[in-house]
């Protein structure tokens, strides 16, 4: 069965489950470069690999799993926007996790990935891209 087949809402999930996963190939191939080639503490890595993230996730929710309502330049602020929410999340979750508790930086790069991961579908549902069908 073709994807284009699936209902819409079905469609979404799998095309942001896809965006997400190359996503995070990106992120976490750059956080843990740094971290283990760089000598990058693990805070500053994973925010460098947000910002890595975040470029190629507008890419492909743009072209694949939202309907934008919004032009170009209009979706670029929304998603700055989230995007920025999220890399606070991220360095606030990573810090208390990692800096402060002292725990292994990957096993909690994944907590953070999920929490982070609710937090942006959320917010590049309803605002980045106003898709006004609803989820």
């Amino acid at each position: 069965m073709s994807l284009s087949r699936l209902p819409r809402q079905s469609r979404q999930i799998v095309a942001y489950v896809f965006s997400g996963g190359v996503t995070a190939v990106a992120h976490y191939a750059l956080l843990i470069g740094l971290v283990e080639l760089g000598g990058v503490a693990p805070v500053p890595a994973t925010l460098a690999g947000f910002t890595l993230g975040a470029v190629v996730s507008y890419t492909l929710n743009r072209w694949l799993t939202f309907d934008a309502t919004h032009s170009h330049a209009q979706a670029t602020w929304r998603f700055a926007l989230i995007a920025a929410g999220g890399f606070v999340l991220t360095g606030i979750l990573m810090h208390l996790f990692v800096a402060r508790a002292g725990l292994p930086y990957l096993p909690m790069q994944i907590v953070t990935t999920l929490i982070v991961m609710v937090f942006s579908f959320l917010g590049h549902k309803f605002f980045s891209f106003a898709d006004r069908e609803g989820v």
